[in-house]
């Protein structure tokens, strides 16, 4: 199976490396770059090019719900004819429109962006990823009501080792025996997610290929789940420890609030973290993989032979490079889970006793 990938991978580049020598635009490889990590409004399946070397797109449209001046509209985004139609006076913005519109949905009567809460790219996939752990755990419970009192099998096998993994590697010692229960159910919804969010990023092809964590939006909502639980599961001595920190001078507490300061600044610095590494990984690993698919363009748009002849040196660079990013996927789903929990771990603190 991986050999059949392998060599459609390889047409298919060779095929558009040679169509590239016909074209009188040139191959810009910031613009593709920026294009798979952007959002869209419809799932781009593949594009062809005729005899006539005019490109076609093959994309599943997706429902487009816009708010303009009270009204609400609702459609699917074939209306858009891939960008270049108009539909009850709405339209995609293109390059003339200057950056802040491009991609972006139009009035045409005010030529402004509108209201836009569609169900793009990013949205579907986050829906596909969530549909895929319910039915994972889902069939996993199944099995195991099945094989009661027997040795895990199937999926039940992968889900137990999971939420063991979770459990005993991240929750117990990060917020111990008598407290992990309560966050135990985010905590491994979280580590799904993420990592299958990963996963599906590195997928060229549908359901995969949605550069979900890539998106700092949602990376940012994810940060503020963790940062709304924890501070909802915090004791007065969190705070007292806050305003008030045991062992330090007096003059850097009160006079000079320096170490209160750096202590609530220090609070929202743990989303901001979370948000960040998550959104700078992925999005990091996603244009390094994409440079060294870009490399066989830019090198075939110079000479097609010379193209052919170093074409295998990029797809080992992929190759390899997609590897890393399988092991990536886990390592941040991993650390976003054990930051979460030990923050969690963190919100409830045991009164300091002063020693006479």
């Amino acid at each position: 199976m991986k050999k059949i990938i392998f060599f459609l991978l390889l047409t298919f580049l060779f095929y558009n490396l040679a169509a590239t020598e016909k074209q009188e635009k040139k191959f810009n490889s910031g613009e593709l770059i920026l294009e798979h990590l952007g959002d869209e409004h419809s799932w781009h399946i593949l594009t062809y090019r005729d005899n006539k070397y005019i490109d076609h797109d093959i994309a599943i449209p997706l429902p487009v719900i816009v708010i303009s001046k009270g009204r609400m509209d609702i459609f699917m985004s074939s209306k858009f004819k891939h960008g270049h139609a108009t539909y009850k006076n709405y339209r995609l913005g293109r390059e003339e429109d200057g950056e802040s519109l491009k991609g972006k949905i139009i009035n045409t009567n005010t030529n402004e962006a509108v209201w836009d809460f569609s169900i793009t790219k990013n949205v579907a996939g986050i829906f596909i990823v969530a549909g895929l752990i319910v039915f994972v755990v889902l069939k996993a419970r199944n099995i195991a009501k099945k094989r009661q009192g027997k040795e895990p099998k199937g999926m039940q096998t992968i889900v137990e080792y999971v939420v063991t993994f979770i459990r005993d590697d991240i929750a117990i010692p990060s917020i111990g025996k008598e407290r992990y229960e309560k966050y135990f159910p985010f905590l491994i919804t979280v580590f799904l997610f993420i990592f299958l969010c990963n996963i599906s990023g590195l997928l060229p092809f549908f359901p995969g290929g949605a550069n979900i964590t890539g998106n700092i939006a949602v990376t940012l909502v994810l940060a503020l789940f963790t940062f709304f639980i924890t501070q909802f599961s915090t004791n007065k001595h969190f705070w007292k420890h806050i305003f008030n920190m045991p062992g330090v001078p007096w003059w850097l507490k009160f006079p000079l609030p320096l170490m209160p300061l750096v202590e609530v600044l220090g609070i929202f610095t743990k989303p901001f973290a979370l948000t960040v590494r998550l959104f700078a990984n992925i999005t990091a690993g996603h244009v390094i993989l994409l440079s060294f698919m870009c490399i066989l363009f830019i090198i075939g748009e110079q000479n097609v032979v010379i193209g052919y002849g170093m074409s295998f040196l990029p797809v080992l660079f992929s190759v390899f490079m997609t590897a890393v990013e399988i092991l990536v996927a886990f390592i941040q789903a991993y650390v976003f889970t054990l930051l979460s929990a030990i923050y969690f771990g963190m919100a409830k603190e045991e009164e300091h006793l002063s020693v006479e």
